[in-house]
């Protein structure tokens, strides 16, 4: 399926490149969340007469994200969960916890921006936790958890 990207897309193009993708993340994931459109005569040439305006509309959630991340720089984030003696916890602590405990100090996140690439947090400690605010820009926030 041939597309052309709305906005930048991390690991398949920037604003306005043709990408060729399966018709499955096309159709279910590119064009209903707004990021593409099917590469035809037609949408070609609407595409080309606004590019100013989603270069314009690029431009703005680029510097939206680079604000939050600044705000994002030096947040430390106290979590505190049930833990046995080892350290252990009975549960685990995974994005959304992340998401509301960060959005609870006054800077909002979505729980998809937060990336666990080791998946949930299930011991006592502290760790380092990316937040990915845009395909171009991203953070660390410091997450300690603390037994009940």
């Amino acid at each position: 399926m041939d597309l052309i990207l709305l906005q930048k897309v991390q690991n398949l193009g920037d604003l306005g490149d043709l990408v060729k993708v399966k018709s499955g993340y096309g159709r279910n994931y590119l064009v209903p969340q707004g990021k593409a459109v099917p590469a035809t005569k037609e949408n070609l040439a609407a595409f080309e007469a606004r590019r100013e305006e989603f270069e314009a509309a690029a431009q703005d959630r680029l510097s939206k994200a680079q604000a939050r991340a600044t705000g994002l720089t030096d947040v430390v984030v106290e979590i505190t969960a049930n833990a046995s003696e080892e350290g252990n916890l009975y549960g685990s602590i995974g994005p959304r916890e992340i998401a509301n405990a960060v959005t609870e100090l006054g800077h909002e996140i979505n729980k998809s921006e937060v990336i666990m690439g080791e998946g949930p947090i299930k011991t006592v400690g502290e760790f380092e936790v990316v937040i990915h605010l845009h395909a171009d820009v991203e953070t660390q926030v410091k997450i300690i958890v603390n037994e009940e």
